[in-house]
């Protein structure tokens, strides 16, 4: 395999707030990709840094009574530590108020104006006499034009959701004084000119991005209608980097920013002893940005333009991903779901929402849900009830009654290993391709063939009667465990380090699978991942609950009437059953069903039609999963095909059903009661 150089970069969390479950879709998914590369061999370099510059800073500093630049030092110490804890490895993770941005900017800065991609406009702005300055945005307050709510800021209405000029406010005064009414003054202002790229972009956009993302973007050439250009420049007071020979004008901080990634880059060379241009402007070197759908329009217009003009190479490919619902709805704070990464880690482990997120991510822009239920199920079945229960029940056994002594292989262990290892590169190419989900999906489906041959082999009665035999039961069952292990260690790095010093091993690479432990001691069995309790993840929600404010509480709305009556023999003729998804897939031709191959253990496999493709848009992401059906329901021919079941699920809005899952996990084919 050739060895590739790999620079890999996640958009940088702003400084001005704490890092919540919904930013770790995208730095958790970063990290699973780019702790795979490594295993694999590659040099692969992974850098982020704090977005710190910009209005919002300023303000908050002056709300705290504190410097622009010890606002941003502690935001920085609270991010590394959450990032840290949730095993997210940076190779260099930096700030954008950092000298070797400043020098790229400006560097960046002057070649565009080299390459006359740069021109000057007058544009109107508040100016406030009293303080002599002109204000941004908001350093000012006033009255909302759309919806009338007083004390707002110049930018946006917090009440309405309204977007304006500062000039079109009623009653605007300024913010840094509290009584001056503003002035409309003109002042120079520094313009990119995007239009200068109209040939270049679209061809850059088919060979850079997803092509839902290229279409997306594509709506913006329309033939009769020029590209806005866009205002690189703020005035003074703005914290930022003045713009060389332009005093009191500062960089846009959506300039500085993603130039942030080439200084963290930077600055990781620097402490490593190696030169930039063979890493961000090497043809051979591989240069790869994790982004949310939010901001594809500064990455994959602007910032590759500006690359462009500059003559600086841009990212081979930007990968874009949705957002975080949670039990299927934007994250509330009233709800408690709008969580923080510092309040999940005082409440659960993270290598369970590293497992989770795996389970749901794929290469899609699809959103990502969070079901809190679902969460807890497929860390207790899967993870810790089928994966982790394999080492559990062999080590602790070994240990007991086998003198902690690793034997040979039995034969059918054996196959079971060659089968093991021949769905490496499969799961390498889901790693590759960055469809996470699928990669717990292939390792719960060997986990369920270790568990049965464990189950077959009944190590705890044969322990008793011929303990060599069971050696080689739990030699086998041992190893098979080792393979999951380092199948998931992108995802559960800890966890696999766990395991290495388990088996005695060392630090786990791709190559390691080639590796059978046989004839060998391992050490005493430490818990590797406990059960989810329940009220663990109540008292989490609970911590992040805010109440709603008086004129936000959501107006009580009356019940639907009941449905005509039925008896409890009637109901009682319902046949619920757990039934396990192999496979789940949008249905051509219909925008609201998704078809199911599922699996109901020994009442065999069946399809079911469901419609809830509105709460499920990557239907993917039930592969794997455990459901309740109602198993005895009668079959009903479809124009798609012929449904046998119906899925159980529950929601307060048609479009926000939730599959309902079993309670404890269960076996596919179990009756639910």
């Amino acid at each position: 395999m050739q060895k590739r150089r790999i620079v890999v970069t996640s958009a940088l969390p702003y400084a001005n707030g704490d890092i919540h479950i919904g930013h770790l879709v995208e730095y958790l998914q970063t990290d699973f990709w780019v702790r795979f590369q490594k295993m694999r061999g590659h040099e692969c370099v992974y850098v982020c840094a704090d977005d710190t510059h910009g209005t919002p800073i300023m303000i908050r500093a002056r709300k705290d009574g504190i410097t622009p630049e010890q606002l941003i030092e502690a935001s920085y110490a609270r991010h590394t530590k959450d990032f840290a804890d949730f095993e997210i490895a940076f190779d260099n993770y930096y700030t954008t108020h950092s000298p070797e941005n400043r020098d790229f900017c400006a560097t960046i800065f002057k070649r565009l104006e080299k390459n006359n991609a740069i021109f000057y406009k007058d544009v109107p702005q508040l100016y406030c006499p009293h303080d002599k300055m002109f204000l941004p945005d908001r350093f000012v307050r006033g009255t909302c034009p759309s919806c009338g709510a007083a004390d707002q800021y110049g930018d946006s209405c917090e009440k309405c959701g309204a977007t304006y000029a500062p000039a079109d406010m009623k009653d605007a005064r300024c913010a840094v004084c509290g009584k001056a009414t503003p002035e409309v003054r003109n002042s120079e202002h520094i313009f990119f000119n995007l239009e200068l790229f109209r040939n270049y972009l679209p061809a850059w956009l088919e060979k850079h991005v997803a092509p839902d993302v290229a279409n997306k973007l594509l709506e913006w050439f329309a033939p009769d209608v020029k590209l806005l250009p866009w205002d690189i420049s703020r005035d003074a007071p703005y914290f930022g980097f003045e713009i060389p020979d332009h005093p009191g004008k500062f960089f846009y901080v959506w300039l500085d920013a993603p130039v942030g990634y080439m200084a963290s880059l930077l600055n990781w060379c620097l402490k490593n002893d190696k030169k930039f241009d063979r890493w961000w402007n090497n043809p051979d070197a591989e240069l790869y940005h994790f982004i949310g759908k939010d901001i594809v329009r500064f990455h994959c217009l602007f910032w590759p333009a500006m690359l462009h003009a500059s003559d600086f190479k841009g990212p081979d490919q930007v990968f874009v991903h949705g957002f975080l619902t949670v039990n299927g709805e934007k994250m509330s704070k009233s709800r408690g779901t709008f969580i923080n990464a510092r309040t999940y880690l005082e409440h659960l482990d993270p290598a369970y929402l590293r497992y989770y997120y795996a389970c749901k991510i794929n290469n899609t822009t699809d959103d990502v849900d969070l079901n809190l239920d679902d969460f807890a199920l497929r860390v207790n079945s899967d993870l810790v009830g089928k994966i982790t229960n394999l080492a559990s029940r062999g080590a602790q056994m070994l240990h007991k009654s086998l003198d902690g002594r690793l034997g040979e292989m039995d034969a059918k262990g054996r196959a079971l290993l060659q089968e093991f290892l021949a769905r490496a590169e499969t799961i390498a190419g889901h790693y590759e391709a960055r469809r996470f989900s699928q990669v717990p999906v292939e390792v719960c489906h060997l986990a369920d063939a270790a568990n049965e041959y464990f189950d077959a082999a009944q190590p705890w009665k044969t322990v008793k009667t011929d303990p060599e035999t069971t050696r080689k039961t739990l030699t086998s069952i041992l190893n098979l465990f080792r393979i999951l292990a380092i199948y998931l260690q992108p995802v559960l790095p800890r966890y696999a380090e766990k395991v290495a010093k388990l088996f005695g091993d060392e630090p786990y690479t791709w190559d390691s699978l080639q590796t059978t432990l046989e004839n060998r001691a391992i050490a005493p069995y430490e818990y590797l991942a406990v059960r989810v309790l329940p009220e663990q993840v109540v008292a989490m929600v609970e911590k992040s609950r805010v109440a709603p404010p008086a004129d936000k509480q959501a107006i009580e709305k009356p019940a639907p009437p009941l449905k005509t009556e039925i008896d409890i023999a009637a109901f009682g003729d319902i046949d619920l059953r757990v039934a396990r998804v192999e496979k789940a897939e949008p249905v051509e031709g219909s925008d609201k069903l998704i078809r199911l191959a599922i699996d109901l253990g020994p009442l065999g496999k069946r399809t079911i039609f469901s419609g809830i493709r509105a709460s499920y848009p990557d239907p993917s992401a039930l592969d794997g999963s455990l459901i309740v059906i109602v198993a005895n329901l009668k079959p009903r021919k479809m124009r798609f095909g012929l449904s046998e079941g119906m899925v159980l699920s529950a929601g307060f809005d048609h479009d926000k059903l939730r599959v309902i899952a079993p309670v404890g996990g269960g076996n596919p084919g179990d009756p639910v009661s």
